[in-house]
């Protein structure tokens, strides 16, 4: 209940914020009695795509503490948490990013994500079940694993493809909706968009916004494997596969929060909207490696 209140309240916020920015620059202003503007309408619609997307970025880092509880390790007190600690420093030095915040969440599956605005001011996080469930050269795995993703860049890389995408998802939907709705009132002189125009369009986001989802996820499974290579590259290819390969023999439903995920180590199944490879391909990727 926490998180999903914490979700709606964060999105709103950022929708309010989008719309005092749309409305300053006009671009709430695309409908007129002579038809679309379609510069407003470009306007409005990279406000609210990238915007939100990027604000979505910005704040990743608090949301998933947030969301997931997670305890950001200030100093060591054990000798678990500082093998974590000095684990990602030499990975972070190893991979030339600056060194992540390194933080420990409640959770009984084994999993980890990373994610951050930049590659020097991200945050590694590990799940108490993967710390029970696997062992410290498995773990190197993992940590790899994310360390490469943050190297990688695929926190903006993919912000910035799903802000693009959501930028012509709102464009298009509008301008097919717009276009429905002239056909439909073709002999009416009322003016204004009618009924037409508000259905077309919320059907025409939600169609484009799943085809959308597929790219992202497509890209996301192309970074997975990107990923493995790194992790395998930091921390050795035979970790990076007994790490998989107990993923696999353990693996339960992630509970991470959706906008994490895409950063997380939990595999899935064989679907366009996955946004992990099977862990078998994952596996068969790295064993055919050189």
């Amino acid at each position: 209940m926490k998180r999903i209140g914490l979700f709606l309240l964060t999105n709103l916020a950022i929708m309010l914020v989008l719309s005092v920015v749309a409305s300053l620059l006009g671009g709430d202003r695309f409908l007129t009695q002579h038809g679309l503007n379609l510069t407003s309408l470009l306007i409005f619609s990279a406000v609210f795509g990238m915007g939100g997307s990027f604000i979505s970025l910005a704040m990743s880092k608090w949301m998933a503490k947030r969301s997931t509880g997670a305890v950001v390790i200030e100093q060591p007190k054990s000798a678990a948490e500082a093998w974590l600690l000095a684990t990602v420093e030499r990975q972070a030095r190893a991979a030339g990013i600056g060194m992540p915040e390194v933080a420990v969440y409640d959770a009984p599956e084994i999993n980890a994500f990373a994610t951050g605005m930049s590659k020097n001011s991200a945050l590694v996080a590990v799940s108490t079940g993967l710390l029970r469930s696997m062992s410290q050269d498995e773990t190197e795995a993992v940590l790899g694993h994310e360390i490469a993703h943050v190297a990688n860049g695929d926190m903006v890389t993919l912000t910035l493809i799903q802000g693009v995408l959501n930028t012509f998802v709102i464009f298009l939907s509008k301008v097919i909706g717009y276009a429905v709705d002239s056909a439909l009132k073709r002999n009416d002189d009322r003016s204004g968009p009618g009924i037409g125009y508000y259905v077309t369009s919320m059907v025409m986001q939600i169609v484009l916004g799943f085809a959308a989802s597929i790219v992202v996820a497509w890209f996301s499974r192309r970074r997975e494997f990107a990923a493995d290579a790194g992790g395998a590259h930091l921390a050795g290819k035979r970790k990076m596969i007994a790490a998989l390969t107990k993923l696999k023999a353990q693996h339960e439903p992630s509970s991470l929060p959706q906008g994490m995920q895409a950063m997380g180590i939990a595999g899935g199944v064989k679907s366009l909207f996955m946004t992990h490879p099977p862990l078998e391909d994952r596996i068969a990727r790295l064993q055919a490696s050189a």
